[in-house]
Order: C-alpha cells, then sequence, then structure tokens
C-alpha cells in the first residue's frame, strides 16, 4: 500500500462555475462572488486559470476593432441645427439701429405743453349771485361753481349760455347744485359766458327767455 494520499476528485460545480466565469455569462451578483473566490479560494482560482487557458485561443478567431463613434449622430438628433436666418448679421444691426432711432423720435421729440385753463367770474353788481367758471381745453370740460346766491324757486332753472363774437347764445347746459361740469369743447378766451333764469327743464327756445342774471369772459 502507497503511503502517498489521493488528490481529491475535482469539484464538478467550482469547475462549471470557473467556466461560465471566464466565458462572461454569469449573472452579476453570481460573478462578484466568484471573483472574491478567487481571491480566498486557491483550488477555484485555478480552475479559473485553466479556462483561462483553454478558451483563450477563441480570442484569435476575433479582431480587435475600435467602437464606432456615435456621438455625433446622438447630438445631432437630441440637438438639432437651427435653420440659418434669411438676413445676416449686418441686416440684424441695421434693423437694430432704425429701431432705436423710431423710438428716439418718438420720445426725445419736444414735448407741447398742454393748453392753458381758461377762467372765468360770473356776477352781477350787487355780488348778490355768483360763479366761478372753469375750463380745461385738454379735457374738453367747463366747471361752474356756485359761489354766492340762493338757488331758483320752484319750477325755474338757471341756465348756462356761451356767447360769441356773433351775439348769438348758445345753450351750454342747466346749472344745478354747488358744483356743474359740462363737457364742451371749442369754448376761446373772449367767450362770454351768462347764466339766464329758465321754466324747469330751462328754455323752450334754444335762447335765453328769462332774465340773464350774471355774466362773465373767459381769459387765461
Amino acid at each position: 500500500m502507497s503511503d502517498l494520499a489521493t488528490p481529491p476528485p475535482p469539484d464538478d460545480d467550482a469547475d462549471m462555475l470557473a467556466a461560465e466565469f471566464v466565458l462572461g455569462v454569469l449573472p452579476l451578483e453570481e460573478r462578484v462572488l466568484a471573483a472574491a473566490r478567487i481571491q480566498s479560494d486557491a483550488g477555484f482560482a485555478e480552475q479559473v486559470t485553466v479556462w483561462q487557458n483553454r478558451l483563450a485561443h477563441l480570442n484569435a478567431a476575433y479582431v480587435e476593432a475600435s467602437a464606432p463613434n456615435v456621438l455625433p449622430r446622438i447630438e445631432a438628433r437630441l440637438f438639432p441645427t437651427r435653420p440659418k436666418p434669411l438676413f445676416g448679421r449686418r441686416w440684424l444691426l441695421l434693423g437694430g439701429a432704425m429701431a432705436a432711432a423710431l423710438l428716439a423720435a418718438v420720445f426725445l421729440q419736444p414735448q407741447q405743453p398742454p393748453p392753458p385753463m381758461l377762467t372765468a367770474t360770473l356776477s352781477d353788481p350787487s355780488q348778490v349771485l355768483s360763479f366761478n367758471a372753469r375750463f380745461d381745453p385738454g379735457r374738453d370740460e367747463l366747471t361752474l361753481v356756485h359761489t354766492a346766491g340762493t338757488p331758483p324757486a320752484a319750477g325755474q332753472d338757471l341756465e348756462l349760455w356761451a356767447i360769441g363774437a356773433e351775439g348769438t347764445p348758445r345753450p351750454l347746459g342747466l346749472v344745478r347744485g354747488t358744483e356743474t361740469v359740462i363737457a364742451e369743447a371749442g369754448l376761446v378766451p373772449g367767450l362770454v359766458l351768462a347764466v339766464s333764469l329758465e321754466p324747469e327743464g330751462g328754455s323752450p327756445t334754444g335762447l335765453p327767455t328769462g332774465p340773464v342774471l350774471v355774466t362773465g369772459v373767459l381769459s387765461q
């Protein structure tokens, strides 16, 4: 009987694991465990080396080739080239200069001062009844403020008139309350304002029918 110890039979499972490790067909988790076993199990590491030597001739059948550069095509699909403008940079600069000149012409031109306000004091010699008139040409608005006197009796109204150079009175509206605002355009300096006493609702003829109580001249 020989004293030499008989070597243990090969571990078929370990041998299969070594082959699959070399072929690269193991799942990721099993491949990590196999790589760790190579560091700790010398027998398993030797089996891996054997399989690497057995399969080394397979690498000779393949020529090493560099991977194609697909990055430009990917970028072209993700970021397509914008169409070039019809006009060059010179035209854009010219357009910008024209726009700036137009804005300057609009905003830098001298501003016209607002037209002056016209005023008048309407009163009689006794000062029993009086009004202050103010005409805003920018808003075409005439404001008449009752400053003295009592309102007319029941069944009567005060009516405001404008009298130009031709001397014909033109009705502007009824005067009621402390302040009367009338939308009116075209009043000019030198125009005479007058207030007459009329039947309730104003003159039925379009001309004063009652006494003219107060007058005043519009001026700046």
